[in-house]
């Protein structure tokens, strides 16, 4: 097993910026893949990014590209999501996820989650 807690949400306002943190335990080396979903209220969980240590390899969502930046440190098992030019839109749950898969797949553990709100 893999546990996951992720830290760093809060309010802010729209055009700032705010760091999530998502640190992994246990067993962290079936954690070949961490990722970052959200999920806004009244709609469905959604992909952000996604980092695959070996490599590494990140994948943006659209919505997100050139805004957020999603990086690690193999060596803390911590993984990241820097969010500048923030939007109401992203306002937001966000999970941290991790995959035992590197190359597809369901994701096998999940945090608990983090409140992002951004007020325009």
């Amino acid at each position: 097993q893999v546990q996951l807690v992720e830290s760093g949400g809060g309010l802010v306002q729209a055009g700032g910026s705010l760091r999530l943190s998502c640190a992994a335990s246990g067993r962290t080396s079936s954690a070949n893949v961490m990722a970052w979903f959200r999920q806004a209220p009244g709609k469905e969980r959604e992909f952000v990014a996604s980092i695959r240590w070996s490599g590494p390899v990140t994948i943006y969502a659209d919505s997100v590209k050139g805004r957020f930046t999603i990086s690690g440190d193999n060596a803390k098992n911590t993984v990241y999501l820097q969010m500048n030019s923030l939007k109401p839109e992203d306002t937001a749950v966000y999970y941290c996820a991790a995959r035992r898969s590197t190359y597809a797949g369901k994701y096998d553990f999940w945090g608990q989650g983090t409140q992002v709100t951004v007020s325009s």
